[in-house]
């Protein structure tokens, strides 16, 4: 009597599809609502066991609404349905409903963890920062830019230094004026706005016992270590501390056929702004200097950059950072740079 459940979510309708002992008993569609959904689900399938859909913009809602109305939701990783669903002739909503069923039913599918709203929204907090630093950065380099053409060269220097130079060399000089005073005025003001964002990660990260944990490694500030606590949640989420390196992409890919076995560059999967952050924290460890910075994992990094390059030694401390960091939120305890750094 089990039932099993496909849904090819959209931002209008959900195409639906449901099967019971190998065979399809009902197809349909429903608004894009999941209280509407759920008693969609509860009348054509009262005794549904698995109800899946795919990855995307809706499904962190659609996972947990959907799971407080008591339907048993499953969300998988679309890249791998997708090899299954391009494997029908022809692509509609329905028939991928159909196939996502049939996953469903096979029980042939990757379960993704769906973060909690705290999560994502200390992830939107972080993303939202960083696109206004970009913003402002690109107004930055737009002003050099367009000031160099006529003969202005801007100084080195940032905040209000560029807002002087900036302005001193446009003095007198109408024409120009009219075209770079607005865009340093939209300049000044986002990075007003991104200060603001700053100061509300600074306050999430203080307020957060396991992101001043992870600030207690040289290299990890206050932005990586939220980032990697609202990236993980839980240490109970992975089973080793080892899982975590391959999770964010950062171990090497392989391939292996017949007589052919070799590994490739990293598989760069995951989440390509926390790897970001830690590559950039594997960078300051292993270039800057000090009794804070010293530890047997940056010596162990720095003799992999004389064997293999900076980059790949800055990878590898990457991943084990990663390893590192989630062994500490697990144990509750402080970096020790005298630890071993195979990890």
């Amino acid at each position: 009597m089990n039932q099993y459940i496909g849904l090819d979510v959209s931002l209008k309708d959900t195409a639906i599809s449901i099967r019971e002992d190998g065979k399809r008993i009902w197809r349909g569609k429903c608004p894009s609502d999941p209280k509407l959904l759920a008693e969609t689900i509860r009348k054509h399938a009262p005794h549904a066991r698995r109800v899946v859909f795919e990855t995307g913009p809706l499904s962190t809602w659609f996972y947990h609404a959907l799971t407080n109305e008591g339907i048993p939701a499953i969300c998988i990783e679309a890249r791998h349905a997708q090899k299954v669903l391009n494997e029908t002739l022809n692509k509609t909503d329905a028939n991928d409903a159909d196939g996502l069923a049939q996953l469903a039913e096979a029980g042939f599918y990757k379960a993704v963890r769906v973060k909690s709203f705290d999560a994502m929204t200390t992830r939107a907090l972080v993303a939202a920062r960083d696109k206004l630093v970009h913003i402002s950065t690109q107004l930055g380099n737009q002003i050099r830019g367009v000031m160099k053409t006529f003969g202005f060269i801007v100084p080195e220097g940032k905040g209000r230094i560029f807002d002087g130079n900036v302005r001193e060399l446009v003095a007198g000089n109408d024409n120009l004026a009219r075209i770079i005073l607005p865009l340093l005025d939209a300049w000044r003001d986002i990075r007003k706005r991104a200060a603001i964002l700053d100061r509300q990660l600074l306050a999430a990260a203080r307020q957060s016992q396991s992101a001043k944990l992870l600030t207690t490694i040289p290299g990890i500030g206050a932005i990586t270590a939220i980032s990697y606590v609202a990236a993980i949640e839980h240490p109970q989420n992975f089973r080793t501390s080892r899982s975590v390196g391959a999770w964010l992409g950062l171990t090497t890919r392989r391939y292996q056929s017949g007589e052919v076995d070799y590994d490739g560059h990293i598989s760069r999967r995951g989440d390509n702004h926390l790897r970001a952050l830690l590559y950039e924290a594997a960078t300051v460890m292993l270039t800057r200097t000090g009794a804070r910075t010293e530890s047997r994992l940056k010596d162990w990094g720095l003799k992999l950059r004389e064997r293999l390059g900076f980059k790949r030694a800055a990878v590898a401390v990457a991943r084990k950072l990663a390893v590192i960091m989630h062994t500490m939120l697990k144990t509750g305890e402080i970096f020790n740079p005298s630890a071993s750094a195979i990890v």
